[in-house]
């Protein structure tokens, strides 16, 4: 059986289409994302502007139809934190449910959280022990605190790069005294919102995923191309993460566009991305985190296959 999922997120979309091998595995025939920026303006008006709902809504539809030429039985579309949030997120997935006639699910920020530790936990199956799972996003920021299967807390805390990249826009290079209020507001809220139960847990593995973090990894790496399977489990330290800061902060926003595995529209989002990291470590006292390269739809697909749910109908109302 050949499956599709797409994660509708605030800042990017995610295709992946699957031929499903066994109860709990699949082989991928085509992952793709873009970045469509759903979430812009959104801070500040409380609605979906028209522009990020009409790019979003062109490569929702572009996606859709490519699953469906890969032949694909099952198409899922799961909408995150800018749908869930906007005051017209319910006039969008109408928008799409007309384009592309398949169902859009409007997850809650918990359910989301469930959802990508699942992802990450398909992919990363040798971290033994409690693990803190955080998912930098463009609306919220996902943490989920786990002993193998078993939850222990999770929260969606409403903290993502694109509001705070459109507050702190380091368009020709970061000033460092905006950063350092930057990263102190960063602080404050995850002082103020994560709940206590993750900040003091003894943690064997954090593991972050999504663009801010598989970035970091890949310019780590060195990697001219983005390959996945490199970036895949790979180790970010503190220090690490602290010269790839220095090196992105002192480039203009059209210099980190420039290069390699900096993919479009990620750019000026990557500094605050970095606020968010770093101050995840701190909160957590800690000095590495392991990447993952899956998340949140490699987990609405692996949810499906355990029979969590039952993937809805295809056709939209």
């Amino acid at each position: 059986m050949r499956v599709s999922t797409i994660d509708v997120g605030t800042n990017t979309v995610r295709l992946l289409v699957a031929d499903v091998v066994g109860r709990e595995t699949w082989k991928v025939v085509d992952a793709r994302q873009t970045v469509t920026r759903l979430g812009e303006g959104l801070a500040a008006a409380g609605a979906l502007g028209e522009a990020p709902m009409t790019r979003t809504l062109a490569v929702l539809s572009d996606y859709v139809a490519r699953a469906e030429r890969l032949a694909a039985t099952r198409v899922r579309l799961v909408a995150t934190s800018a749908v869930r949030e906007a005051t017209n997120g319910s006039v969008f997935v109408a928008a799409v449910e007309r384009a592309t006639g398949r169902r859009v699910e409007v997850v809650s920020g918990e359910e989301e959280a469930r959802l990508m530790l699942r992802g990450v936990r398909s992919g990363l199956r040798g971290l033994a022990g409690t693990i803190v799972t955080f998912d930098v996003g463009g609306g919220s920021t996902e943490y989920i605190l786990a002993e193998n299967e078993r939850i222990g807390a999770a929260v969606s805390i409403r903290l993502g790069v694109i509001p705070l990249a459109e507050r702190f826009p380091f368009a020709d290079g970061v000033d460092w005294n905006r950063y350092a209020v930057l990263l102190a507001e960063v602080r404050a809220r995850l002082e103020r919102e994560l709940p206590q139960k993750i900040r003091s847990a003894r943690v064997a593995h954090l593991v972050g995923t999504a663009g801010t973090v598989t970035t970091l990894a890949a310019l780590d790496l060195g990697l001219v191309e983005y390959e996945s399977q490199r970036v895949q489990g790979h180790r970010l330290s503190r220090a690490t993460i602290e010269r790839l800061l220095g090196r992105l902060g002192g480039l203009s926003v059209a210099a980190r566009a420039a290069l390699p595995c900096v993919e479009p529209g990620r750019a000026d989002l990557i500094i605050p991305g970095i606020a968010i990291v770093t101050a995840t470590l701190d909160a957590l006292g800690l000095a590495t985190l392991v990447v993952s390269d899956w998340g949140l739809r490699e987990g609405i697909l692996a949810d499906a296959l355990e029979g969590r749910h039952e993937p809805p109908p295809d056709a939209a109302p």
